[in-house]
């Protein structure tokens, strides 16, 4: 099954402007520590016409829409047709797709989102990966660190794999939508095309095509 956690299964690297960031790697989450230097390097690359430098490392696509109430750090990118809403928190080592919503009071700490990403109402997205037409549900959010602050480990049905990292939130497939105030648990992998229930509690591997309607009842969607 560790099969279906690759970013071969998870992502349409076509569908980012980040594909190079993922050329190697065979699990999403190995990506995380590289997301910082990785913008910086393609930032200094990006066409000047397409894209303008707002601030330190901070490159926002010319045709992007960015509310004036809008705090945006850097390394950064914001890719093109994307929508950054009033009052969003963008903490810093971020890549967000094109045509992606960042919604109100939505705050982003390093992650990519690739195109077509919807988090917009009340959104927290930490540490995470989110797949093409992801999206998240008003007030759901990714848990990036354990209570007890020891290393995360992914884990589902035959797998156990240690990250080495602290803090790890949520690799989101392609077409994931996850239901409003659900809370995905540090280390969660949530394949292609699966449906989350609203309000869940998500901890480790969901398969793809699924729907997760609560704890320990995964059906399939075909």
């Amino acid at each position: 099954m560790s099969d279906s956690i690759r970013i071969s299964e998870l992502y349409n690297l076509q569908e980012t402007i980040a594909s190079d960031l993922f050329e190697g790697i065979v699990y999403p989450w190995e990506v995380l520590p590289k997301i910082h230097d990785f913008i910086i390097s393609l930032g200094e690359k990006l066409p000047e016409d397409i894209f303008e430098e707002r601030g330190e490392h901070i490159w926002v696509a010319k045709n992007a829409k960015v509310a004036p109430t809008a705090c945006l750090n850097g390394p950064l990118i914001i890719d093109e047709e994307a929508e950054i809403r009033h009052c969003a928190f963008v903490r810093g080592n971020a890549i967000v797709g094109k045509g992606a919503v960042v919604g109100n009071s939505t705050e982003l700490k390093n992650v990519v989102l690739f195109n077509k990403v919807q988090v917009p109402h009340y959104n927290y997205v930490g540490d995470s990966i989110l797949g093409f037409k992801a999206h998240m549900g008003a007030g759901s959010i990714t848990s990036n660190v354990k209570s007890d602050k020891t290393l995360v480990v992914v884990k589902g049905e035959g797998i156990s794999l240690e990250t080495g990292l602290k803090k790890v939130g949520a690799m989101l497939g392609d077409n994931v939508e996850v239901g409003c105030n659900s809370v995905l648990n540090p280390g969660t992998v949530i394949g292609r095309n699966t449906n989350i229930y609203p309000t869940s509690m998500v901890r480790g591997v969901v398969p793809a095509g699924s729907i997760h309607k609560k704890s320990g009842e995964i059906v399939k969607k075909y």
